[in-house]
């Protein structure tokens, strides 16, 4: 991520009216949302069946609906996209959960038991909600949580993002995570 690009400077101007500056805006939100959906990919932090390529798509669907031209700054977009991000992965988590369970199909025998393959699913859906309640408790930590996991961000970037030290978001995130380990321990 680089400040070199003013995609700030361009968000602005689109939002004045200026079509280039939004024609360029668009493109760089495009090229740092797949940078961001293959690094996060590449961690083997989501399903294998969602590429960077579908993830990116998607998220960007969720951008363009929520007007593009209303972002104001970087901070602001990469909070967005890591929302988007969230939600996409969230959604195919639910979708995997429900054709494990038959989808809409009509099942013919009951059983009590998940099988293990919607373990992962469960586990994405679990985190959410933590990640829910641990914005109710601290907007912050949380954002700082969800621009790591589901943005991909480092630490560094988000440290710059935030206008902190990388220490601070090294500890922020630590906290983060230790709440949301209690959170889905059912402790918190």
């Amino acid at each position: 991520m680089t400040e070199a690009l003013p995609l700030t400077d361009w968000l602005r101007a689109a939002g004045n009216g200026d079509r280039d500056a939004g024609d360029r805006a668009y493109a760089e939100i495009y090229a740092e949302l797949r940078r961001l959906a293959a690094r996060q990919l590449g961690r083997g932090a989501s399903s294998a069946t969602l590429t960077p390529t579908a993830l990116v798509h998607e998220a960007f669907l969720k951008l363009v609906r929520g007007h593009l031209d209303a972002l104001n700054d970087r901070r602001h977009f990469f909070n967005l996209a890591a929302r988007a991000m969230r939600q996409t992965v969230i959604d195919q988590a639910r979708e995997r959960l429900a054709d494990k369970r038959g989808g809409d199909l009509v099942r013919t025998e009951l059983d009590d038991e998940l099988p293990d393959a919607c373990a992962d699913a469960q586990q994405t859906l679990a985190l959410d909600q933590a990640l829910g309640a641990l914005e109710r408790q601290d907007a912050e930590l949380a954002e700082v949580f969800e621009w790591r996991l589901f943005g991909g961000l480092s630490t560094q970037e988000i440290a710059d993002l935030r206008g902190v030290t990388e220490r601070t978001i090294q500890r922020d995130l630590a906290l983060a995570r230790n709440y949301l380990r209690l959170a889905l321990d059912g402790s918190a």
